[in-house]
């Protein structure tokens, strides 16, 4: 089958020919039927990470059940299901209790999930080692629903982390219009009713956060950005913080804004620092560097997918078009989500 490998950090994905796997006792065999291109996906192959080659890319992942391992009850031949990306242990207290993207054995362990350190869904089939990670899709289609996994889950995550600060009120500010952020704003409005600002560099991309509900839209890239958004907010200043860049510049610009009593969230990767100091932070702020979600969250988020109200912008491709693909997503030309459909 075809597979779109990790070789090594520092070098492109290889597309090869690999054996399809056979699942052993407790494991499921998936049909992918589409694996979403991320950003932290250039963090691996550039080396970023420590993980040890080859390995199949892909830790957005849906596709339909293909085969059961001997042992495993409760799914089906055929069920389309979504792979919740974040393995842990699967013992500890933060397991136990759906929060696998917190597990305490997580350094031990020789794998962070599909994709990240061991073979994920950028092939033709992929091995889920136990059928706790699988939601079902219903009716959803694997490939516009893999993203879901990610790029709708770290978002909701946050968001339901903040919620009881996002009241009618409050002012919410997210950061980064790109595959994340698109999704936190349908997040946004679907779960809460506070004011949404929306801020980026793109001025296509903040066209696209108008048509998803935000209230005002700020290029984060001009002098006046800070002054633009104090202008609304006033002394209280912004309640909650979404910062799904992670630079310098996005999150001076975020702790700048917070008011008391505030939430900072920094998701995105981007290599930006949080300086503090106890006579600046505003008392009461919170700051929070969350990573991916829960499998119950991920069960709610395919909730609201079904009921329409949130759905990924995707774009799909052909495997053998990763490499350029994975080009695109670094020069910021890939606009939601590409997702690679075998």
């Amino acid at each position: 089958m075809r597979a779109v490998r990790f070789i090594e950090g520092g070098r492109p994905p290889e597309i090869v020919d690999i054996a399809k796997p056979e699942p052993g006792p407790g494991e499921v065999l998936l049909r992918i039927g589409g694996a979403g291109v991320c950003h932290s996906d250039l963090h691996v192959l550039d080396g970023e990470v420590p993980f040890k080659g080859p390995f199949t890319l892909g830790h957005e992942n849906a596709g339909w059940i293909e085969a059961l391992g001997q042992g495993v009850t409760g799914w089906k031949e055929g069920d389309a299901v979504a792979v919740y990306g974040p393995w842990g242990c699967g013992s500890c207290h933060h397991c136990q209790t759906s929060a696998e993207n917190y597990c305490e054995n997580h350094a031990s362990l020789p794998t962070f999930g599909g994709g990240l350190g061991s073979d994920g869904g950028m092939a033709e089939y992929m091995i889920v080692p136990d059928p706790r990670l699988l939601v079902p899709l219903g009716d959803l289609d694997p490939a516009q629903a893999a993203p879901l996994s990610d790029a709708a889950l770290t978002p909701y995550h946050a968001i339901r982390a903040a919620q009881a600060k996002l009241t009618p009120d409050a002012t919410v500010l997210v950061t980064g219009i790109g595959g994340l952020g698109q999704m936190a704003l349908q997040i946004l409005k679907a779960t809460c009713s506070s004011r949404i600002v929306a801020a980026d560099i793109s001025a296509d991309k903040l066209e696209t956060a108008r048509k998803l509900g935000a209230d005002v839209v700020v290029n984060s890239g001009s002098k006046s950005a800070e002054e633009e958004i104090r202008d609304l907010v006033g002394g209280r200043g912004v309640t909650v913080a979404l910062d799904f860049v992670g630079a310098q510049a996005t999150i001076d610009l975020a702790s700048s804004l917070i008011g008391r009593d505030s939430r900072l969230t920094i998701v995105g990767l981007a290599g930006g620092t949080l300086s503090y100091n106890a006579n600046t932070m505003p008392y009461g702020s919170q700051v929070m560097v969350p990573y991916w979600g829960t499998r119950a969250e991920l069960i709610e988020v395919i909730a609201l997918a079904r009921s329409g109200q949130i759905k990924a912008d995707i774009e799909t491709h052909d495997l053998d078009e990763a490499v350029k693909v994975y080009d695109r997503l670094r020069e910021g030309k890939v606009p939601g989500r590409a997702v690679l459909v075998p």
